[in-house]
């Protein structure tokens, strides 16, 4: 398996300062790895930062990877998982054509269906919000592509552990 691609799920703790994201996207590409999705944002640690990275690649090179952004001084930790390893997921944002919402009965069926929510309605368009694994974001746009989608937003995967994470035990000890 070590050898064979799998997407993985890097979460890297660091300082929040600049030019450590252009240092760690280079590390990828150097291995000609393509990020299939990044999300920053603060973390479960007062002051530290988080990056959530989605890659397709293997195992063994993944090892090197995370070696070799840990090496960056703002670096605290970095770790990879495995999609059976973490619970995650993706946040996207459809407008639509508001007439659509009233004058075609099964875009309501696809809302029901797909669990997704509606953040705002006026005379000219409407906004859904879904929640959810990419196939489920993947086939709600399918289905609404069919009707007009006037802009599209996704967002990078966001993920937790399922097993409990050693991060906020080694920041105390080092703040002992």
């Amino acid at each position: 398996m070590e050898n064979q691609e799998q997407l993985f799920t890097i979460s890297i703790y660091t300082e929040n300062n600049i030019g450590l994201l252009n240092r760690i996207s280079a590390i990828f590409q150097r291995r000609h790895v393509n990020i299939e999705s990044i999300n920053g944002s603060a973390s479960e640690i007062e002051e530290v930062s988080k990056w959530t990275i989605l890659v397709n690649m293997t195992e063994e090179n993944m090892k090197k990877i995370i070696g070799q952004i840990e090496k960056q001084v703002e670096v605290i930790k970095a770790y990879y998982h495995s999609d059976e390893e973490t619970i995650y997921q993706e946040s996207c944002l459809f407008k639509i054509k508001s007439d659509l919402l009233f004058e075609e009965p099964q875009i309501q069926n696809i809302i029901k269906e797909s669990n997704a929510r509606i953040v705002t309605v006026n005379k000219e368009f409407f906004v859904l919000e879904k929640s959810g694994r990419r196939s489920e974001v993947d086939l709600l746009y399918r289905e609404l592509s069919a009707h007009g989608i006037l802009q599209f937003n996704r967002s990078g995967r966001i993920a937790v552990t399922k097993e409990p994470m050693e991060i906020s035990k080694m920041l105390e000890a080092l703040n002992s």
